[in-house]
């Protein structure tokens, strides 16, 4: 029997009044994940936030299998999900049923419930690709897709005076690539901006995931998270993610600019649908 190169933990669903007890160390252990790109390995964190799935995987010499593990009770990992990649590393390739895809960074790769013998490599071991992986329960399959930096829909937001310039990039909308549930995309900070998702809001429809990157080594960006009337903060390093629930905000604040990756599953993948909250309204 072949080693396993998959490590993997689950995090169960927090109520919002429990929440609003916790201290730093609670929230970090509930919503905070960390060493999601370790050489060699395939990191996943099993939510029981609709079920969402999220992992990293670096390979380095050989490449790494898409391994399935004991919460999914499948023989293969997508037999019943589907799975969104995307490459914040160096170039790397991902198979999958046949077919080989080539990510170069910042490219996202979509695979369909059903799609097997997946697997990830890095084209240079020394700079390898950083493979951020989302999963989600699936009801369909889906063709599987590859798009390009480029192909995605490019929104241009904020401004300088309000420090929220900013580029978003939706990789998975209405009238692109197909999905069950699993909507994600990528939001790019200009220099001097350091504000995302303000104003704030939830949406108790579907929850949300947060990839905090292309942060200095030595900046940070502050987390908000909890209900409007009831927020807390989590510190976040460079390549760490971050839990959302449905009725926690979702925003930031960096010591500098920084892109992030959002990933969305649930009832309702309308980008519009959400309840906004108004600054009055944040304590």
């Amino acid at each position: 029997m072949s080693q396993s190169h998959t490590d993997f933990t689950s995090r169960f669903a927090i109520d919002p009044a429990a929440a609003a007890t916790m201290g730093t160390d609670e929230l970090r252990h509930n919503f905070h994940i960390e060493d999601l790109f370790r050489p060699g390995r395939v990191s996943l964190t099993y939510t029981h936030y609709d079920r969402m799935i999220v992992g990293g995987a670096v390979p380095l010499v050989t490449p790494l299998p898409l391994e399935a593990i004991k919460p999914t009770g499948t023989k293969n990992f997508l037999d019943r999900r589907e799975l969104i990649v995307v490459n914040i590393g160096g170039a790397g390739s991902v198979k999958a049923g046949g077919q080989s895809f080539e990510l170069q960074t910042r490219d996202m790769l979509y695979l369909g419930m059903g799609s097997n013998d997946v697997s990830f490599a890095s084209a240079d071991k020394d700079a390898p690709a950083k493979f951020y992986l989302l999963s989600a329960p699936a009801h369909q399959a889906h063709p599987s897709r590859l798009i390009r930096l480029g192909d995605a829909k490019r929104l241009d937001l904020g401004s300088k005076e309000a420090c929220n310039e900013r580029s978003i990039f939706q990789f998975i909308h209405a009238e692109g690539t197909k999905t069950c549930q699993l909507v994600v995309g990528m939001t790019q900070l200009a220099p001097g901006s350091i504000w995302n998702t303000m104003p704030c809001h939830v949406h108790d429809r579907r929850m949300e995931a947060y990839l905090y990157f292309d942060l200095p080594e030595t900046a940070r960006v502050f987390h908000f998270m909890g209900e409007p009337d009831e927020t807390r903060h989590i510190v976040m390093r460079n390549e760490e993610a971050v839990l959302s629930p449905g009725w926690s905000i979702h925003s930031g604040a960096g010591t500098s600019n920084y892109a992030f990756i959002w990933a969305m599953a649930g009832d309702n993948v309308d980008y519009t649908d959400v309840d906004p909250v108004a600054m009055d309204d944040l304590r």
